[in-house]
């Protein structure tokens, strides 16, 4: 959510009350347009407000900054955020009897300014509101500082940002637990989380990269998008983007956000280098898709004959040449230029086509395998200098390993030497990793490139750990719990039980009936409804999955000892028997979630467990709540798990209590 920040004297002096101005005119003109953020006023944690002040100052998508006085610490404030940040700073006036409208300091007098009366600041809402949206929607530098000095590099914003340590760790709990569905699910719920945090955009770059490791490519795809909403010009959302929107097949909105990194003015030289790979990466699945399918009598021949075969080359060849320590370039123009020459030669009446004569056609196949030795060099020493910058730092990359033994690949003539480089290297490898090496030498072995090693290295790559299968379809249960001897107005009467357990059975083997594969089931553990639909789906044969807030002793206590001892009973024989998760320590929240505002850990648990059961689509979801319509006795209830399972397009099926225990 894009934030914003006040500069502004307090109180009233000379004869404008500015804490009115910010109520009646800054507030709800922010409030508007949903940006976050006011003064540091506004900020209840400990630490140093100057060091909060500097935070927002440069971090902030908007500031706006009251100059109707002399106020040494408003035009200090302006100052750092002109020297430091390019666009986006709103300054008004106020006039009155005492300031009048003209008296403007002599520095700022060529800036422009909003004007408004300090009598009734309301009157001028509606222009300010119009003149926030212009200057949100607008890339034009405002600072004098960087007008002045156009080749002047604005600061990534992350650099003023720090990303909780606790926050970083749960992102690292997620992406190690043991299914697709509870990693997908839980950088889900912590990519939702962020939003409204002032660190929001930092966190959802760790929770992007986190995501895209672990190819959840549509929840990656959102989480990226919401970074680029926040800034357009983001160099590192176009780059993730452009991979992502490629693995999804969107191989056009790829090439436009790569694009738009070799058309950003502050785009560095390794920058510049990333992009090109990764449009020759979209040139050659362009390639891939003219040849690919063709009998193999014929994929060689039109493999050739593609332009993008040549479009993608170049593409790799500029991005090496643009920053020759991004060996992921060149290693990829080597390979693509091993192929053109190994098809020209065996293909030679294809290759000849392109040229006037045989002539011609023979100088630029030569001229090619020339450049494809020099090439190999170039790559040799590229992945040198990076041996010796990893062993100064002390680190490792696999990238660089991979890198090594496809390097052995394109220029050793010894098949078993090659398959003990990549059986070494991947032996640690996730399967990121090991499916990026089996597209490649998929293509070397259905174009008959060193046909050899490729047999022999396919022989030790591990197999692809994602399976092809649909994913089985998810029961989400929410539900009321039995009622309490001490509830006033009865919701789920004890008496009632039997007649919940026919409504619940009767929704479930619809579901059932109507689902074609497999089904599991996800619900909480509560007296009442989360109990009576685990023991269903243990009676209809569905494996379900019991999911808790909190952990097993405070849970009991919180939501089914006072609906008797029965109900601990059969909870104690749910907890021993089936899989089971726990979202948290305690009903406290963790230390870097506990500043959103309205939030609890009822709330959290309904989103852990709704993004759990849709981490791999929607379409395979259906939430049944057995429910009265009305809100609970807090958040975090019914209710809410129902809302948003609706805002997220999962099919709802409401067991109205109200009608089938006759209330």
């Amino acid at each position: 959510m894009p934030s914003a920040f006040i500069i502004r004297p307090f109180g009233i002096k000379n004869g404008i009350d500015f804490n009115r101005v910010e109520s009646e005119l800054i507030g709800p003109a922010l409030t508007g347009h949903k940006l976050t953020g006011r003064t540091t006023g506004n900020t209840l944690k400990q630490g140093s407000i100057r060091t909060e002040m500097f935070h927002r100052l440069l971090t902030a998508d908007v500031v706006i900054v009251d100059i109707s006085i002399d106020n040494a610490n408003v035009y200090y404030e302006l100052g750092i955020r002109h020297a430091l940040r390019n666009k986006r700073t709103f300054m008004i006036r106020g006039s009155s009897a005492e300031v009048p409208a003209n008296e403007v300091p002599f520095d700022l007098r060529t800036d422009r300014y909003l004007l408004y009366d300090a009598a009734n600041p309301a009157l001028a809402l509606d222009r300010l509101t119009e003149g926030l949206r212009q200057t949100l929607l607008s890339e034009d530098k405002d600072s004098p500082v960087f007008q002045l000095l156009p080749e002047l590099v604005e600061q990534d914003r992350w650099r003023f940002l720090a990303v909780p340590a606790d926050f970083q760790d749960e992102v690292e709990r997620a992406i190690t637990q043991e299914s697709t569905r509870y990693q997908w699910g839980d950088l889900k719920l912590l990519q939702t989380e962020v939003g409204g945090l002032q660190w929001e955009v930092e966190g959802w770059r760790v929770v992007g990269r986190a995501q895209f490791r672990n190819r959840a490519y549509e929840h990656a795809r959102d989480t990226w998008e919401a970074v680029l909403n926040n800034d357009p010009n983001d160099k590192e959302a176009n780059t993730w983007l452009g991979t992502i929107y490629q693995r999804l097949g969107n191989l056009t909105e790829s090439n436009i956000v790569l694009q738009n990194i070799l058309e950003h003015e502050a785009t560095t030289e390794k920058e510049r280098a990333e992009a090109h790979s990764l449009i020759g990466r979209n040139q050659k699945e362009k390639w891939k898709a003219e040849w690919a399918d063709l009998p193999a009598e014929s994929r060689q021949a039109a493999a050739l004959g593609s332009p993008f075969l040549e479009r993608s080359y170049e593409h790799y060849r500029e991005g090496f040449i643009e920053d020759l320590d991004n060996y992921y370039s060149g290693i990829n123009a080597l390979g693509m230029l091993t192929i053109m020459t190994t098809l020209a030669t065996t293909c030679p009446d294809e290759w000849s086509e392109s040229f006037q004569d045989d002539e011609e056609a023979e100088r630029e196949l030569k001229k090619k395998k020339d450049e494809l030795a020099k090439l190999s060099g170039s790559v040799t020493l590229s992945l040198e200098a990076a041996k010796a910058h990893m062993e100064r730092a002390g680190a490792e990359d696999m990238w660089y390993s991979i890198t090594l033994a496809d390097l052995d690949l394109l220029t050793s003539k010894r098949p078993s030497f090659v398959a003990k480089q990549y059986r070494t290297v991947l032996a640690d490898a996730r399967g990121f990793e090991i499916d990026a090496v089996r597209r490649q030498l998929a293509i070397y072995g259905q174009l008959a490139i060193a046909p050899e090693t490729v047999a022999e290295t396919l022989k030790v790559i591990p197999s692809p750990d994602v399976s092809e299968e649909q994913p089985p379809h998810v029961l989400l249960f929410t539900g009321h719990r039995i009622d309490s001897t001490t509830r006033e107005t009865p919701r789920f009467p004890a008496d009632k039980e039997e007649v919940a357990r026919l409504a619940i059975k009767d929704a479930v083997s619809k579901e059932q009936e109507r689902v074609d594969g497999q089904m599991i089931g996800i619900a909480g553990g509560a007296s009442g409804g989360d109990i009576l639909f685990h023991e269903v789906c243990t009676e209809l044969q569905i494996p379900t999955n019991l999911y808790l807030a909190i952990p097993r002793d405070e849970y009991v206590r919180e939501s089914v000892r006072d609906g008797g001892t029965q109900w601990v009973d059969r909870f104690n024989e749910l907890y021993q028997r089936l899989p089971l998760r726990e979202l948290g320590k305690s009903k406290e929240l963790p230390r870097w979630l506990q500043s959103k505002p309205d939030y609890t850990v009822w709330q959290r648990n309904n989103l852990w467990m709704l993004y759990n059961a849709m981490a791999l689509g929607s379409r395979y979801v259906t939430l049944i709540a057995l429910w009265d319509g009305e809100a609970g006795d807090g958040p975090g209830g019914t209710k809410d798990m129902v809302n948003k399972a609706e805002e997220s397009a999962a099919k709802t099926i409401i067991l109205p209590t109200r009608d089938i225990f006759a209330l």
